[in-house]
């Protein structure tokens, strides 16, 4: 029966050579999993009748409503974070956090563990665990020691065993008042990507927060010293304590008191820092605020295929050597798109850095600028490394790490990393 409600396509007749989860791509929501059936003969014809499983609820008006009845499985286990990027020939140490969350109406136990890779090992290896009643998430902790590992990608597996059943997948409620309920499944693992990449030393770094922006998080998996920097406490805050202050993604527009201090970052630059500024989307406010230490305006230009090419306008440029030698291979694997939010015009004592176009399209050189202001260094950069590096796409993360090591004429040369 499920076949046959996934049959919406108007050519069924490419049915027979589909797999069924293709078939599932071409349907907005997966068929309700409890459906009745009935077949019929009246008046010497055949029929056929079919529902869907119902279950009754009260909303938060406390009106009785009804949808379709979902299913999902005793429970939900799921690792945090999801991904994690950790140093190539490192022999790193993390903690892996389990939560576990139950559809059974009173408390259980089972019996945990993590898979790892060959060579890698899980402390403790396996653990008894109490499970939570309905309603309710318990978590729990692990330190994963790996062994020496190459650049690539790997997996740290969680598995709960209870009842005699192994649950290895997580999910999350997909609903709203108007829909029923459906059910988004992951598997319980935590995505290991292993960067070579050189980390200067003694760099510390303050990070604006902007719109859901994981990029601190990776770099304090790297080892990196990377503090929050509170927008409301840039009026007062010791701006010195820092070598490198980024603002994230969307920063100016969801940070007001960002805007209010912005002129204090371009002084703490002059002075020496290197401020790196990431895109915002509202351009017209960006523009009118003259946020930029010379004159610039913010486009809407990107460049959304993510194998575009991408040419080095300044080879010379510290920022592709150090710490980390940055070549053509480094722009391989990026993910969903190369940037937006492209300067249009800047000043003379702006430097563009890349180039990088869709097919068919002008060049794009404002993805990347950088000023020399006063002692320290201004760095624009529209591309989109807040894509990349939470996935850990290893020539983004060298890149981004060789800007945040930009050094300005007052301090000292950065070394070539521990």
């Amino acid at each position: 029966m499920i076949a046959a409600r996934c049959r919406v396509n108007p050519s069924p007749s490419i049915w027979p050579l589909l797999p069924y989860a293709a078939c599932l791509q071409q349907v907005p929501f997966p068929p309700s999993p409890v459906r009745a059936r009935a077949t019929y003969v009246a008046v010497g014809r055949a029929g056929e009748v079919a529902t869907v499983a119902t279950v009754k609820y009260k909303d938060e008006t406390g009106d009785v409503l009804e949808r379709a009845l979902a299913v999902a499985p005793a429970y939900s286990v799921m690792m945090d974070p999801g991904q994690r990027v950790v140093r190539a020939g490192d022999h790193a140490e993390f903690d892996a956090t389990v939560a576990i969350s139950s559809n059974l109406m009173n408390p259980t136990t089972g019996t945990l563990h993590l898979d790892t890779p060959v060579g890698w090992r899980a402390e403790p290896a396996r653990m008894t665990v109490e499970i939570p009643a309905r309603g309710e998430t318990k978590t729990f902790h692990f330190k994963v020691r790996a062994g020496e590992v190459n650049e690539g990608r790997t997996a740290v597996q969680a598995t709960l065993e209870a009842s005699g059943v192994a649950y290895s997948e997580g999910y999350t409620v997909v609903t709203r008042a108007d829909l029923d309920t459906f059910y988004y499944y992951q598997p319980a693992e935590q995505r290991v990507s292993a960067v070579e990449v050189k980390i200067p030393p003694n760099l510390k770094i303050g990070y604006v927060m902007g719109a859901g922006d994981e990029i601190p998080d990776v770099l304090q998996q790297l080892g990196m010293n990377v503090s929050v920097l509170a927008a409301e406490k840039l009026a007062t805050e010791d701006l010195s304590r820092y070598n490198t202050i980024v603002l994230g993604i969307r920063a100016y527009d969801t940070q007001k008191d960002l805007a209010a201090n912005n002129s204090r970052l371009l002084d703490w630059v002059k002075t020496g820092g290197t401020l790196i500024t990431q895109y915002d989307t509202g351009t017209g406010d960006f523009n009118s605020g003259k946020f930029t230490p010379y004159p610039a305006t913010l486009g809407r230009a990107r460049v959304s295929v993510e194998e575009a090419s991408v040419k080095v306008l300044a080879p010379e440029n510290s920022v592709f050597h150090v710490p980390n030698e940055i070549t053509a291979k480094d722009f391989d694997g990026w993910i969903q798109e190369r940037g937006l939010y492209f300067m249009t015009q800047w000043d003379t004592n702006f430097t563009p850095l890349l180039e990088s176009h869709d097919p068919g399209e002008s060049e794009q050189k404002g993805g990347m600028l950088e000023a020399r202001y006063g002692k320290g260094i201004y760095i624009y950069t529209g591309y989109a490394f807040f894509r990349q590096l939470p996935v850990g796409v290893p020539g983004a993360v060298r890149l981004y790490v060789n800007l945040l090591s930009a050094k300005g004429s007052s301090q000292s040369p950065v070394a070539s990393g521990q």
